[in-house]
């Protein structure tokens, strides 16, 4: 897990929105898309439930969303 994916995290879970949250972080959108895959991937929980072209944090993601916003450990 980098610092990078946890801020990539905080963005999407603060706008629901993949594309929104890649022209934020000026990054390209599938780029973003697979950061997130791979976040979800090393937790071993998803953290958001994705609809169509929506995407909701869920309950793990609530969580997860405040233990990095309080900057604890992981391990």
């Amino acid at each position: 897990m980098e610092w990078q994916q946890l801020e990539y995290f905080r963005v999407v879970a603060r706008l629901e929105h993949f594309g929104q949250a890649a022209k934020e972080l000026a990054i390209p959108q599938p780029a973003l898309s697979r950061s997130i895959s791979k976040l979800e991937e090393e937790l071993g929980v998803p953290l958001f439930d994705r609809m169509g072209r929506s995407v909701y944090l869920n309950s793990f993601g609530r969580v997860f969303l405040e233990r990095v916003e309080k900057g604890q450990s992981f391990a």
